[in-house]
């Protein structure tokens, strides 16, 4: 544990992924001010009291301070997080208005990041595969929730997510196949791999999916679509919280 926290090199590409996050949100702010006018007029206020100048500016800050922190790794790190700050900004400007593309593109830049830790130490084994499946299936729902509680701004903006190109009922056929799929990887890490008591949390995240599933089709408004989306954020955040289930002792017998 002592040398896991005290990695250098971990630490630095941890602090690198945070700052080229934070520049995707910038750009994406930039990007979408029109249409977040329409679906989100209160955040929106707040952030006209920053001038798209200024987000520019601190986006491109951001970004080199990435890369140099990167350079301190070493150089595939420094053209991974190259790649991954283009993909972002190609996400931004470009891709997120293609349906199906756009939202499929948003859930592998969501989870390129895990697989920076995974590289860094060479850890291929394909219980870590299910777990990334798991998250994707997820993010991808959540993403596409997304698109039906931000409806009438895509709608205005020529947005052409899959809620405005082929209709509600679709898109939520859709999100149920996701979240159909985010169960079979469920199953598998609770049967078939040893992830210690981790099984409790996807029990409860099954649960959950169920929920979400029957929640979606009886969803009709932004409010409802809103909870839909919270609910999905939050299985996916208790999901790196139960990771510590796998070996509690690892961690608790430290202190106790």
């Amino acid at each position: 544990l002592k040398a896991l926290l005290f990695d250098l090199h971990l630490a630095l590409l941890v602090l690198a992924t945070a700052i080229v996050i934070g520049a995707g949100y910038l750009i994406n702010s930039f990007y979408d001010i029109e249409k977040d006018l329409i679906n989100r007029p209160k955040k929106t206020l707040l952030d006209r009291l920053i001038s798209q100048r200024a987000k520019i500016t601190a986006y491109f800050v951001f970004n080199f301070s990435a890369v140099f922190i990167a350079s301190a790794v070493s150089f595939r790190a420094v053209i991974f997080f190259s790649a991954y700050i283009f993909g972002i900004w190609l996400y931004s400007h470009k891709l997120k208005r293609i349906p199906f593309i756009g939202n499929f593109i948003s859930a592998c830049l969501a989870i390129m990041p895990f697989f920076t830790v995974f590289v860094y130490y060479k850890n291929g084994d394909s219980v870590i595969f299910v777990h990334a499946s798991f998250l994707f299936f997820l993010i991808l729902a959540r993403d596409m929730v997304k698109d039906l509680e931000n409806l009438a701004g895509d709608f205005l903006q020529d947005y052409k997510t899959v809620a405005v190109s082929y209709g509600i009922s679709f898109s939520k056929t859709c999100i149920s196949a996701l979240l159909v799929g985010a169960a079979f990887p469920s199953l598998a890490l609770i049967y078939y791999f040893d992830i210690g008591q981790m099984d409790i949390y996807f029990k409860g995240a099954l649960l959950l999916i169920f929920i979400t599933f029957l929640s979606l089709w009886r969803a009709h408004n932004k409010t409802h679509y809103v909870w839909l989306h919270n609910l999905l954020k939050a299985i996916i955040v208790a999901g790196v919280f139960g990771i510590l289930l796998i070996d509690p002792q690892l961690v608790l017998g430290r202190f106790f």
